[in-house]
């Protein structure tokens, strides 16, 4: 059985939740701003010499995704709409939403109803619908199979404030999806909001990069014009490709994979219910839940950056706390950022894993990579005031004469690509401004605990050494675990080498104990990545936890919030014991409250 979308139902050992990709990503941008019709040409382009980058499976003209984001035409928009009876505002008086509804003709109205209703609950007017034109002709048979109905909105801004309108689009966007969900899913259709913006717009699918021009006519038309082009082709790496997982999303594209994802949603879970935004107020429970649990792990990370985002966070600081640099053991790191990133951790754990995200609020355009940097982000820069920047070399074609200046990226850092201003803004200077914004120094210094700083406790030693034995077996250690590898470590101190993957069968089919280790072995094992550990990597790698209050992450007002840093996650009994006694603390630590 197969839902509309494309995945299939939970069953067995497949759960669509575990939705991975890696992927070809790249854009190019004219850095003073000046819109143009070559520049969207340009994108395709692009996108079609990243062809390799994708899959297709056993249907040839099916593709895994791909995808563009461009800033919004209005000129080909304003025209467009005429031709509908659609009177729009100016430029930048208006949001357009680029979705996915069903098929059905009368499930359609039903959604489109709900969508103009709670706008008007929002206080938001629904300037007019367009049909997107499309040719179905171009589509694989099982693209077709799942192809939606691909419709625009328009929405007036009104006397809104961009902040206003854009926080407007937001709860619209969430209340939508939420209601809608559960129509389509009884009825097994189709609905996705791949954009819903006053600066960006997505025209994206379950198509190959040469078919993206053809099945989306729009975008052949010389009227549509932008001066940024961020394009995504997608290979989902043991998943199941969906019109809706192509990309780019709402503001991100993605190579790589996110390793922490469970645990990254989880925890986002569990914090919505402490939440109190200072943006939102009392609308925060409409934006519940933050992170689409039907998302793969690129489309929770675009979740959890519009979130930030929507709460006055610039795009520079949103990837600084979702993919931060490795500060813990850099000695070379001045003493500003290491206090950013610090403050951060202890309120939000990061997104980790080796990932290049290039991102776009339709201003600004960049990159940024992972601690590790293990996917390649490499930009070229010409005279004529563009800049092309991808995940690989070679993606368009310069002459020498015509290049300023070729580079990459290093590992944790990004660069930012300023429309506005007319600049690039190199690694040092954007992470410069973000981080001497606040005096993160001193709520470092006036919060920041460690265990060390508690009073010392006795230790009760209950242990009976005459039952390790029976212990160790009960806890699934083998003569193996204890000739093989502790014994190695307590006698040379290293863990003895052997390879990165786990070929032993799961865990959970064993008839015999298992250790608690096999099944993160197991997790972790990626065999795509090289094996790192703490030990080895320790430049770019921290086993640092942090315990405290993280109620305040959402607001840019600051809160003297206690946290205690924790160096590793494996405790002596007489650490444990600290922790279960610190309720007695509790007193001394709300005196900085």
């Amino acid at each position: 059985m197969q839902k509309i979308n494309g995945f299939p139902l939970k069953q067995g050992l497949y759960d669509p939740a575990f939705e991975k990709d890696n992927c070809g990503v790249a854009f190019i941008a004219n850095i003073k701003g000046d819109k143009c019709h070559g520049i969207v040409k340009k994108g395709l382009e692009i996108l079609m010499n990243l062809a390799h980058r994708g899959a297709v499976g056993s249907d040839p003209k099916t593709g895994d995704g791909a995808g563009i984001m461009l800033q919004i035409p209005h000129e080909f928009l304003r025209i467009s709409c005429d031709n509908d009876g659609i009177e729009l505002p100016k430029d930048g008086e208006y949001a357009v939403g680029m979705m996915f509804l069903p098929k059905e003709p009368a499930l359609r109205y039903q959604c489109e109803g709900i969508f103009e209703r709670i706008s008007r609950d929002e206080n938001l007017k629904v300037l007019g619908w367009r049909f997107v034109p499309t040719d179905s002709k171009v589509l694989g048979e099982t693209a077709k199979g799942t192809e939606p109905t691909v419709r625009q909105v328009f929405i007036d801004k009104g006397t809104y404030t961009k902040e206003e309108f854009n926080k407007k689009l937001y709860i619209l966007r969430k209340s939508v999806e939420k209601e809608v969900a559960k129509l389509v899913e009884r009825n097994s259709e189709y609905f996705y909001i791949c954009s819903l913006s006053i600066e960006t717009i997505v025209y994206k699918g379950l198509l190959l990069p040469e078919q993206i021009c053809k099945y989306y006519l729009d975008l052949n038309d010389i009227n549509f014009k932008s001066a940024i082009a961020l394009v995504h082709q997608r290979f989902s790496t043991n998943t199941f490709p969906t019109w809706d997982l192509a990309q780019p999303f709402r503001y991100l594209a993605h190579n790589g994979e996110i390793n922490t994802i469970r645990g990254n949603r989880n925890w986002m879970n569990a914090r919505e219910g402490v939440w109190e935004s200072e943006i939102f107020g009392k609308d925060t429970s409409k934006l519940f839940p933050i992170i689409n649990p039907k998302g793969s792990d690129s489309a929770s990370l675009d979740n959890m950056f519009e979130f930030l985002k929507m709460n006055r966070r610039s795009n520079a600081h949103s990837m600084m706390m979702l993919i931060p640099e490795a500060f813990e053991n850099d000695k070379t790191m001045p003493k500003y950022k290491k206090d950013f990133y610090e403050y951060h951790a202890s309120m939000l754990e990061p997104w980790d894993g080796p990932a290049a995200v290039f991102f776009t609020d339709g201003i600004q355009i960049g990159a940024a990579l992972d601690r590790n940097g293990l996917r390649p982000a490499k930009y070229v820069i010409t005279n004529n005031n563009q800049i092309v920047m991808a995940s690989e070399i070679g993606v368009l074609d310069f002459k020498p004469e015509e290049i300023l200046k070729k580079g990459k990226l290093e590992p944790g850092k990004m660069i930012l690509v300023d429309t506005k201003k007319g600049k690039i803004l190199e690694d040092e200077y954007v992470k410069k401004e973000v981080c001497k914004n606040k005096p993160y120094e001193e709520l470092i210094k006036r919060n920041k605990f460690t265990l060390e700083d508690f009073e010392n406790v006795e230790e009760s030693s209950s242990f009976n050494y005459d039952r390790l034995k029976e212990r160790q077996q009960a806890f699934g250690y083998t003569l193996e675990d204890l000739n093989v590898i502790l014994s190695k470590m307590a006698e040379i101190g290293k863990e003895p080498i052997g390879s990165m993957g786990n070929d032993t069968p799961l865990a959970v089919l064993s008839n015999k104990p298992q250790l608690l280790f096999s099944y993160f072995r197991q997790l972790f094992a990626q065999v795509t990545n090289p094996p790192i550990d703490p030990i080895r990597e320790g430049v770019v790698m921290s086993l640092s936890n942090y315990l405290g209050s993280q109620w305040s992450l959402v607001n840019t007002n600051f809160c003297e919030l206690p946290f205690i840093k924790i160096d590793s996650p494996i405790l002596s009994n007489k650490e444990i014991l600290k922790i279960k006694k610190l309720e007695l603390k509790i007193l001394k630590l709300q005196q900085f409250l």
